[in-house]
């Protein structure tokens, strides 16, 4: 810190403990409490590390079905890696499993009652419920429409038809395809910028694509630098 600013906050310090005894009633002691028992903040809960190897929610069948659906929302090009490539498949699995995908913070008791656009969804329905009853509702739609699996569709005919289903043209009888859509064009971009303890963003693709630093503690080593692109490697939660 500047000599000036140190000076200037010790002057503040001062001048509030001056008027802290100008305004404390005449007689009034300083009273100290003492027992009960020592407060200490509890250490949050440290996630694990995601192991890719293996399935948790998914069904092998539904994981290629993800992953064809991934790798046309965020190919491999230029800039970067496919999707699954990133890990996003094993990202949206464990996220399925885990709280997102039961939908922990949502109320789910019903009735249920269609709302209005400002009130966001109205549904008890839960994520991982919308993956399963939707890959299935697709694979079977897909089927019947196109006579075979999304998944052996060339790249311009999962275009067309992602681009359908984003509209709401499908019916999947429990929702509109459009849910199935939206839901799986925000978990693959969560996958692929999330940091790698959760199963994405492999090897920091993602944060490497954008510039992005990751979870470092500061930047007092960088701060007075102006004028200049800094380059840092990302920093990921697993390397903390």
């Amino acid at each position: 810190m500047k000599r000036r600013k140190v000076l200037k906050g010790g002057l503040v310090l001062i001048a509030s403990a001056t008027v802290a005894s100008v305004f404390r009633p005449v007689g009034a002691a300083m009273k100290v409490f003492t027992g009960g028992e020592t407060w200490a903040a509890q250490p949050g809960r440290i996630p694990e590390i995601v192991d890719g190897s293996k399935l948790v929610y998914f069904t092998p069948r539904e994981a290629a079905l993800v992953k064809a659906v991934y790798d046309r929302l965020i190919p491999a090009d230029e800039l970067s890696v496919s999707a699954s490539e990133a890990g996003c498949v094993t990202f949206t699995d464990n996220q399925l499993m885990g709280p997102f995908g039961s939908a922990q913070n949502r109320y789910k008791l019903g009735p249920i009652v269609k709302g209005t656009p400002e009130q966001g969804e109205q549904t008890i329905i839960t994520p991982a419920q919308v993956y399963r009853t939707g890959l299935a509702a697709m694979e079977a739609h897909c089927q019947k429409t196109v006579g075979k699996s999304f998944i052996d569709l060339s790249d311009e005919e999962k275009d067309n038809y992602l681009e359908k289903m984003e509209s709401g043209s499908f019916d999947y009888g429990e929702f509109n395809g459009n849910k199935l859509f939206s839901l799986m064009l925000t978990n693959v971009k969560e996958g692929f910028l999330a940091d790698p303890l959760y199963g994405g963003n492999k090897n920091m693709v993602g944060w490497k694509m954008i510039g992005f630093p990751g979870a470092r503690y500061d930047y007092r080593d960088y701060i007075n630098i102006k004028g200049k692109r800094v380059e840092l490697e990302p920093i990921s939660l697993i390397m903390i």
